[in-house]
């Protein structure tokens, strides 16, 4: 293939590949939220210091941070219907996106909670504040700060992730491009294509978060 079939065979795909990059990126920032509603109350429930409540978030990150997200995928959209649950394509992809990024996400909340020094709760409890109190006012503050660069590495693989949705016929990025390729018989140019475009994707949150960064560096720096 000579530079202007190349170009050609781009121009044309553009528009589709472009889509499919729109849906890539509407899926993974709803799974980013979703992440996140289950991984900080996840990540709470894990240092409580009481152990009933521990143990069944315990299981919830052992269990998706320890089987491949594939094999998730296949489970809730394959496998639950045998027992009377459907879903979509999409809620069954975010579903899974959310369960999975949300496992990680709390390791990473529940790790920056462990890294603020005891100091901080023992100054906490001196003041009267209940554990919940110490937990809220003085200690979350702290952690989200550390954790910041982790879990924005966690939502920023959601762009990657996102791609495998594609075998349960989830339309996104990547599900388009096999589609162009079936029709054009070029996978090579269609596929660098795509990973260019998932680049500048995670380009994109790599901004972001350094910016989330920098913020949270500033709130924090004595005045």
């Amino acid at each position: 293939m000579d530079v202007h079939e190349l170009t050609a065979l781009l121009a044309e795909a553009a528009p589709t590949m472009l889509k499919g990059a729109g849906y890539t990126l509407v899926f993974a920032v709803a799974a980013m939220a979703g992440g996140l509603v289950l991984g900080f109350p996840a990540a709470v429930l894990r240092v409580v210091p009481w152990a009933p409540l521990r143990w069944p978030a315990a299981l919830y990150v052992s269990l998706f941070r320890g089987t491949p997200l594939l094999v998730q995928l296949f489970v809730i959209y394959y496998g639950l219907p045998s027992v009377g649950i459907e879903f979509t394509p999409v809620t069954a992809g975010i579903l899974a996106l959310s369960l999975n990024s949300g496992a990680y996400l709390s390791e990473s909340l529940r790790g920056a909670v462990l890294g603020v020094a005891q100091g901080q709760w023992r100054a906490a409890f001196s003041l009267g504040l209940t554990w919940p109190q110490a937990l809220g006012h003085v200690v979350l503050p702290q952690a989200l700060r550390i954790a910041v660069p982790a879990m924005s590495n966690t939502l920023i693989s959601l762009i990657k992730d996102t791609s495998l949705v594609s075998v349960i016929t989830m339309t996104e990025l990547m599900l388009v491009t096999k589609e162009l390729i079936s029709v054009t018989f070029q996978p090579l140019p269609l596929y660098i294509a795509a990973a260019i475009i998932y680049w500048l994707l995670s380009l994109s949150f790599e901004a972001l978060q350094r910016r989330a960064e920098r913020r949270f560096n500033r709130a924090h720096q004595p005045h």
